[in-house]
């Protein structure tokens, strides 16, 4: 009110130095330049006030353009059809420019709201970014909105049963009635509490924060005297500063997951790690006993057969725990490994070479399968001999000599050109990477 009082006043002291300024010149030039002088203040007061102070003004120039400026002089009566022209034109002219200037100042109003309004969003996001954690967001968010709506404010998660994340100033609190409205707005993502009918036996006022379908949170606002805390000029802010609350608790929720995600990985190759190990450790040992064993069977010397063949027979068991315990590698063994035409499924034992089913001899198998599991590297005559025939094999080069021609000729396009299980002379073989 003080402020319109102000701007009255003004606008009415700029008329009456129009009109000075008019009754100076008008002996000298006439009352027609006079009518020039009454637009500033018009001007000024749309500018200042807005439309109906300015279109006052207006009015008010007309008037005391009429009762100085228009025979007969000091009163409102007009006599000259040209004076009457005159001074309705004036008020017209002034009408039309008080309401220019006022849509002006009413853009220009409207422009630095919406500034001011994006600034504060970007303030918030700014800071939310910081934060690494729902905990630490959700006070964040507490204290922004606490401060930009000069109201307590709480933010509430979780579902039936909510719990306070981050409350501003701390000495606040939520009763029954409270956390009944707090747990109907995550439910219903509706705003319920102070001001709105459902569930107004509360002084808080809830707000969903709401990421896609999901409603995250329930943002509380009140006021110590009771009051509605939101009016309906700052609800969009409040609905644009959520939406970033929003975003802020999505964001790490991912994050979380991903962590999670990270973390199971981690495992998974550890795991993945410790079984090829024990693998590779002791199956080796397992064929040296059990060839061991099979050689006392052939030798005799007095001991009893079926000795002999209970060790072989554990032996044998235990190699196939060991490939059982393998098999739950979770790891890229589940995934075939393609390579060009090639497709190698090592868990399900199937090798297909364009797009169909390639029939291999255990033997056959063993050694693809051991030279898959090192795609890409170079593995030893005695390394693929001993991990498919056994340590007492280790030597018999020749047996994986012609394990590796079959697989060329039925693996190959060209078997004198391999492209998939190369020769690496005097080392070994290695199967291309994918």
């Amino acid at each position: 009110m003080a402020v319109r009082l102000g701007g009255f006043a003004a606008t009415l002291l700029l008329i009456a130095v129009a009109t000075i300024a008019g009754l100076l010149i008008a002996p000298r030039w006439g009352s027609g330049p006079v009518a020039l002088l009454y637009i500033p203040p018009v001007l000024a007061a749309a500018l200042l006030s807005g439309f109906w102070p300015a279109f006052a003004t207006a009015a008010l120039s007309a008037l005391a353009y009429n009762f100085f400026f228009t025979a007969p002089y000091g009163t409102l009566i007009i006599h000259s059809p040209a004076d009457i022209v005159t001074v309705t034109v004036l008020f017209l002219v002034a009408a039309v420019t008080s309401r220019l200037a006022a849509s002006l100042r009413e853009q220009s109003r409207r422009a630095d709201a919406h500034a001011a309004r994006n600034a504060t969003i970007a303030g918030l996001a700014r800071r939310l970014l910081s934060c690494a954690d729902e905990t630490a967001i959700a006070e964040v968010a507490a204290s922004e909105l606490a401060r930009l709506f000069g109201a307590h404010t709480v933010v509430v998660m979780g579902g039936k049963t909510p719990t306070i994340a981050a409350i501003a100033p701390t000495g606040a609190a939520l009763g029954p009635n409270d956390l009944a409205a707090a747990t109907l707005c995550i439910e219903s993502a509706l705003v319920t509490g102070r001001g709105i009918g459902r569930v107004d036996l509360t002084d808080w006022q809830f707000h969903p924060v709401i990421a896609g379908e999901a409603v995250l949170a329930a943002a509380g606002l009140a006021h110590a005297d009771g009051s509605p805390p939101v009016d309906e000029q700052q609800q969009i802010l409040l609905a644009n500063l959520l939406d970033q609350i929003a975003l802020a608790l999505e964001r790490a929720r991912l994050e979380r997951e991903a962590r999670d995600v990270a973390g199971l990985r981690e495992r998974d190759r550890l795991r993945s790690a410790l079984l090829t190990a024990i693998g590779e450790d002791v199956k080796p040992r397992l064929h040296s006993i059990a060839a061991a064993a099979r050689a006392i069977r052939r030798a005799g010397g007095g001991i009893d057969p079926s000795l002999s063949a209970t060790v072989a027979t554990e032996a044998a068991q235990l190699d196939r725990y060991v490939d059982r315990l393998v098999d739950l590698n979770p790891g890229d063994t589940r995934e075939p490994l393609v390579i060009g035409p090639l497709a190698i499924d090592l868990h399900n034992r199937v090798v297909r070479r364009d797009g169909t089913d390639v029939h291999l001899t255990p033997k056959e198998y063993a050694v693809l399968a051991e030279l898959a599991k090192h795609a890409g590297r170079v593995l030893t005559h005695t390394h693929l001999l001993r991990a498919v025939w056994g340590p007492a094999q280790q030597e018999q080069i020749d047996y994986l000599r012609v394990a590796i021609r079959s697989l060329r000729l039925k693996l190959e396009h060209e078997p004198q050109r391999p492209e998939f299980i190369l020769n690496e002379p005097a080392v070994g073989y290695r199967l291309a990477a994918p």
